[in-house]
């Protein structure tokens, strides 16, 4: 029962759902709300590093609006990108073809480029498909990605959607690992790790929540007010709310 004292605090909630929109892979409306510190025992942009060269042609999968790929200073016309997100895929238009990179709208499950074309793949927190990476790249090529793992944010689901199924049990370290192995790539790097996500305020739970739907799907305030209160009391004992994300990496040559 939700009480009177309570309305004006679920109000601000249903205004944060209300512009709950994200270009490319922004979370700065988050800003000094969270605490979202990837301390991994990997770097995934010094791995990739380590293994580019400006010759070599550079497919980044899924790449959200081109932020991590611009951010490696490789020639524009040796990068070619995929985005299957709508509103991703028009933004990078805009953003990254005028630059010179290719940009295609297209999911992992057929990629439009044909067999070797690439000395190298990426794909950072994007979909998975090992087949057709293999398929893309050079003999010798390289494949290097990092994942959002199978038990991310678990603890901040659970509360707000108990019963909530995991939607993606297959992404762990392992399974992936073996899925790749099976397609004919030899592992040569891999890392698995846990870190801690504090939200300071539940209207910036709720913003989240609300933008990463795969793990809270059909996630309202309306339906699930009475834990975002639980959500809220949490916060006033503690001073933030925390979990846990789930990442993963592995580098894999052909």
């Amino acid at each position: 029962m939700i009480r009177e004292s309570e309305k004006d605090f679920l109000n601000s909630l249903f205004e944060e759902e209300k512009i709950a929109k994200i270009k490319g892979w922004d979370f700065s409306h988050l800003d000094g709300r969270w605490e979202d510190e990837e301390v991994l025992p990997w770097d995934y942009k010094k791995t990739v590093l380590n293994f580019i060269n400006p010759e070599m042609k550079l497919l980044d999968i899924d790449t959200g609006g081109g932020e991590f790929v611009c951010s490696l200073n490789h020639p524009y016309e040796n990068i070619f990108v995929t985005e299957n997100y709508a509103p991703n895929f028009e933004f990078c238009k805009e953003r990254l073809s005028p630059l010179g990179i290719t940009v295609k709208n297209a999911s992992v499950h057929s990629l439009p480029f044909e067999d070797e074309s690439f000395d190298i793949v990426l794909n950072r927190h994007g979909d998975l498909n090992a087949s057709e990476f293999f398929r893309v790249l050079k003999k010798g090529g390289i494949f290097i990605t990092q994942q959002v793992g199978a038990y991310n944010d678990r603890e901040f689901v659970e509360l707000l959607m108990p019963d909530t199924a995991i939607p993606y049990p297959e992404q762990t370290l392992k399974i992936q690992k073996d899925n790749f192995e099976k397609a004919g790539f030899v592992i040569l790097k891999e890392g698995e790790a846990f870190f801690p996500i504090r939200f300071f305020d539940v209207g910036a739970l709720t913003w989240f929540a609300k933008i990463i739907e795969w793990e809270f799907p059909d996630f309202s305030v309306e339906k699930y007010s009475e834990n975002l209160i639980k959500a809220k009391n949490i916060i006033d004992k503690n001073g933030y709310i925390e979990g846990k994300a789930h990442r993963f990496y592995f580098v894999a040559k052909k």
